[in-house]
């Protein structure tokens, strides 16, 4: 993973606290995002125009299998995070480990931290750190019907049972 987008974490520590010291609004949000589809884009980009720079944090391989089980992730994190990072409106892309984004929230200390509106705003993870350094919480509507599960359950029914 080479691309000049996809940053470790003391990397993008060091990129976002300078660009703090500019005064510009950093926008964070997470995820999987394991087969990247319309919701994924309109989530991301709506995002992206909430601030100067959008960081997306993404789950390595091991902490999806922990999330969604092992039969997931269908697309490796390096790919992942390359189709990420050739997006226009994203910034940055840093994966970790874990299977919640708290510590990364911890040293991104976004200003504006995004999730979609299906999470409830007291169970957003992070919340209180970003509340705390005088940031906000947006939670962004989903896409009816787009999901990565439900592409996954598409091509299992139009392609194995036949």
């Amino acid at each position: 993973m080479n691309h000049k987008k996809i940053k470790n974490i003391r990397a993008i520590k060091s990129i976002v606290a300078r660009l703090r010291a500019r005064r510009k609004k950093v926008v964070f949000t997470n995820g999987c995002f394991d087969i990247l589809h319309v919701g994924h884009i309109h989530y991301l980009r709506k995002a992206r125009s909430l601030g100067d720079i959008l960081v997306v944090g993404l789950n390595t391989d091991r902490s999806v299998k922990e999330i969604k089980g092992e039969k997931r992730p269908i697309v490796p994190q390096k790919d992942r995070a390359e189709v990420l990072a050739a997006l226009e409106f994203v910034d940055y892309v840093v994966l970790f480990d874990e299977p919640d984004p708290f510590s990364l929230i911890e040293k991104v200390k976004p200003t504006i931290l995004v999730k979609g509106a299906d999470w409830p705003k007291d169970k957003i993870i992070g919340r209180d750190v970003v509340e705390k350094t005088g940031g906000r919480v947006v939670r962004i509507p989903l896409v009816p019907g787009a999901s990565s599960t439900g592409v996954i359950e598409t091509i299992i029914q139009v392609y194995c049972n036949k």
